[in-house]
């Protein structure tokens, strides 16, 4: 027997999130969604009573490979509301997660607006202020920071959990205000947003070149793609007149 996850949210207003969703697939819909509110305040991250933890019917198969990351199962999600049901909490002005843009393409899926979100990025900040770290994805940054690695990996037979996600990257945020002296949430985005531009180029025939090492033809012709990351054309434009 199969059991479904289907708690719900405390009600109420806040500011920020710390959000992770699980999906059908890479580019699929949310079939499970967890948020856990949060405030920072004088340089203190302060956990707020509400959250959400809950499941959802991606209204399409889950691919083999998700399956392989988050063993959520077809069946599981059967009798869950449509990933469409997934709506913010009012007042939400600052979602953070790690690998942000993921977790915010798969709520827009669900048909939720993101537009004036302002995302904060735990894993550009934990590149941007531990270099020197191995890895930096999630279950490596719990290990990287713990006390007890025992314990961590404990809580870590359950990561691709919605949840056990959002509580490691709150655990991670807490490091980062820590780490970088931040003194509350807008000072928090300001530096996210620095830490999300590129130093080197990570695609194509210069991956790995510095930026302001590209030649000057290469710069010009990624400068004319709709499609380029708004990161990356920040950084294009710190260094070139583009």
């Amino acid at each position: 027997m199969h059991t479904i996850e289907c708690s719900c949210a405390v009600s109420g207003n806040m500011k920020a999130i710390v959000l992770d969703t699980e999906t059908s697939s890479k580019e699929g819909n949310p079939c499970e969604v967890a948020w856990l509110g949060i405030d920072v305040q004088e340089g203190r991250l302060k956990p707020l009573p509400q959250q959400h933890n809950q499941r959802y019917h991606p209204q399409e198969p889950i691919s083999l490979g998700a399956i392989a990351v988050h063993h959520i199962l077809d069946e599981d999600v059967a009798d869950c509301p449509p990933h469409t049901a997934f709506r913010l909490p009012a007042g939400v002005e600052y979602i953070i997660g790690h690998n942000i843009d993921f977790d915010l393409a798969a709520i827009a899926r669900s048909g939720v607006d993101v537009s004036a979100i302002k995302a904060i990025c735990t894993l550009a900040l934990s590149r941007a202020l531990w270099p020197m770290a191995e890895s930096h994805t999630l279950s490596a940054m719990a290990y990287f920071h713990a006390d007890n690695r025992a314990a961590v990996r404990e809580v870590l037979r359950n990561a691709h959990s919605a949840m056990t996600d959002v509580k490691l990257t709150a655990a991670l945020l807490r490091c980062i205000i820590k780490q970088a002296k931040v003194a509350d949430l807008a000072a928090l985005y300001s530096l996210s947003e620095q830490a999300r531009v590129p130093t080197v180029i990570g695609f194509g025939k210069y991956k790995g070149t510095e930026i302001a090492a590209l030649p000057a033809d290469y710069v010009a012709w990624l400068g004319k793609q709709t499609d380029l990351d708004p990161y990356l054309l920040k950084a294009l434009k710190q260094h070139f007149r583009i």
